[in-house]
């Protein structure tokens, strides 16, 4: 299981456990699964989906450390 964190600059959008994250990045979408290395990227306009929730971003960053998925967003509108 992965810890995520989701944050806009309004609210902490999620806080919990997940299966895996998939994020926009700036040169393609790619998913966070458990084990993955450690990472910091940037964000590109899309969608952040986890555990079949999704939110709509227009950039940020994540970061990715020991099983701790932080994101840092702004959301689309």
């Amino acid at each position: 299981m992965l810890k995520l964190k989701i944050v806009s600059p309004e609210k902490i959008e999620f806080a919990g456990e997940v299966e895996s994250v998939k994020v926009p990045g700036v040169q393609g979408n790619f998913e966070i699964l458990t084990g993955h290395a450690p990472i910091i990227s940037t964000l590109g306009k899309g969608v952040v989906e986890y555990d079949g929730c999704q939110l709509p971003v227009s950039g940020g960053f994540v970061e990715v450390q020991k099983n701790v998925v932080s994101l840092c967003v702004e959301k689309a509108e």
